[in-house]
């Protein structure tokens, strides 16, 4: 089982998981020919993929769901308030499956266990990822947690973990006062201290790969982010991986 980011960040998000001869795209905030172009830097072509998961229905993860999935004739799967929302928005998907945020389903060797979160969204969901035997984990677009969210990320083999912003350096940022009540609130985004504080809190014992991801490019910083991260570990900073706006990440494997 092996993952790979696109890129992350509030420019859009993509994710890859693969199972066997399954692959699932996790997000689409980039442009189609932009998505093309990503996926070929991880050796992959669009027919490689078997559906597009969707988290929620925010431009950054959805933007290029419903024109890629047109032009590659992909299964889209979400929930039925994302799918709603991605609706009233403009998106069109050409096959568009409909998912309840705590019913687990396969695609193809992928079993895909959904959950709910707390974000500013209609009904935004989170995955994690198995092939039987090992798990990938993915939290992003969350304003806390819950013992939900803790019992779904525990013993997993791989965690991919939303590091939003640092919440001093969002405090003192030029953002105006709502947007930063918004980012900070419960509805909002993780900090690199409450992502901390997740890690903490789960069963990492089996943990072969950490990655922090969705960093604000404003807000945050890569060695505050790792630093958070292997504190909650007690490992070294340089063992956690970061997900970039740019290149996303490329290839990691779980065993």
């Amino acid at each position: 089982m092996r993952f790979a980011s696109l890129g992350s960040g509030s420019e859009g998000n993509a994710l890859v998981v693969e199972a066997g001869d399954s692959r699932v795209l996790l997000d689409c905030g980039f442009s189609a020919a932009e998505t093309v172009r990503r996926l070929a830097r991880l050796g992959l072509a669009p027919d490689a993929l078997d559906a597009i998961l969707v988290t929620h229905e925010h431009d950054d993860h959805v933007g290029g769901v419903a024109r890629f999935a047109r032009k590659f004739n992909i299964p889209v799967y979400l929930s039925h308030g994302t799918h709603a929302a991605a609706t009233d928005s403009g998106g069109a998907f050409p096959e568009a499956v409909i998912i309840d945020s705590h019913t687990p389903f396969a695609v193809g060797d992928l079993e895909i266990f959904p959950y709910p979160v707390p974000h500013d969204a209609r009904e935004p969901t989170q995955f994690v990822f198995g092939d039987g035997a090992l798990r990938l984990g993915v939290l992003t677009d969350a304003g806390a947690s819950t013992p939900h969210i803790e019992a779904m990320l525990s013993g997993l083999e791989g965690l991919v973990i939303e590091c939003n912003h640092d919440r001093d350096l969002l405090l003192g940022s030029s953002y105006p006062e709502y947007l930063k009540n918004r980012i900070a609130g419960r509805y909002g985004h993780l900090d690199n201290t409450q992502a901390a504080q997740i890690v903490a809190a789960i069963n990492c014992q089996s943990l072969q790969h950490v990655v922090a991801a969705h960093l604000s490019q404003k807000n945050n910083r890569p060695d505050l982010a790792c630093a958070a991260l292997a504190g909650a570990l007690n490992c070294a900073p340089d063992w956690i991986g970061v997900a970039s706006q740019a290149d996303g990440f490329d290839w990691r494997v779980l065993t």
